[in-house]
């Protein structure tokens, strides 16, 4: 009866209908670029893959008749865990550890002090602005990744080398996911201390100033040129 109950469940139902609507729409997909994506690191917010999908799916209802419990229980989590990534939910069961994170991340090259702001938030400041990158995201978001999910992570970097407020500008993104994107129910938190829109309109009112200064320089050399060239 447990079996039968598996096996006729609508949602299981659900999961192999659309497995097999997702597997005939990829047939002609590129190999090669299916491939390159396969080979790509992982990242929160992509569609389940069809293929997979379909392949986990077969073997799921084979291991349901043939009595695996323990496969199949496996399967379905590791299906749900898959599902939960690509809608971007953080396992709030797998949240990572802070102060581990913090230790993690200050052994980052170029990461000079690291704190927690929220529950979500790590911020850190690295020596040079050329470290104030993507890049150094990555490599921290790879330390923390044997500590949890780090789906649940946004690290904020700010360069100790900054000189004006462009360089002081906190870059922000979260582990998985684009620049500006968040995890489901993740708050996209302001870290900045100026706005993006009011560190631009200060640019703006400084190159308008600049820009009259230098033409009233003009004019004044203008003048003085003016003023002692004999007439002919």
């Amino acid at each position: 009866m447990k079996r039968k109950a598996i096996l006729k469940s609508p949602v299981w139902a659900a999961l192999a209908a659309s497995a097999a609507l997702l597997a005939g729409g990829c047939g002609g997909a590129d190999s090669g670029g299916r491939a390159q994506a396969e080979a790509a690191p992982p990242r929160a917010g992509q569609m389940l893959d069809p293929g997979e999908t379909a392949q986990r799916l077969v073997k799921m209802r084979a291991q349901a008749l043939g009595g695996d419990q323990q496969g199949l229980q496996q399967n379905l989590q590791e299906l749900n865990r898959d599902f939960n990534r690509s809608i971007k939910l953080a396992d709030p069961s797998k949240r990572v550890d802070r102060e581990n994170a913090r230790i993690a991340a200050r052994g980052v090259k170029g990461v000079r002090s690291v704190v927690w702001i929220d529950g979500e938030n790590l911020f850190a400041i690295v020596d040079r602005n050329a470290d104030r990158s993507y890049g150094t995201v990555d490599a921290i978001c790879r330390q923390l990744e044997p500590l949890g999910d780090t789906l649940g992570v946004v690290v904020n970097l700010q360069s100790g080398a900054a000189r004006n407020g462009d360089e002081l500008e906190i870059l922000s993104r979260n582990c998985q996911l684009p620049p500006g994107e968040r995890a489901m129910s993740q708050p996209n938190r302001q870290v900045d201390a100026l706005p993006p829109q009011v560190r631009a309109q200060h640019r703006a009112n400084a190159d308008a100033a600049l820009r009259a200064e230098r033409a009233g320089e003009r004019a004044e050399s203008d003048r003085i040129i003016e003023a002692n060239t004999p007439e002919m």
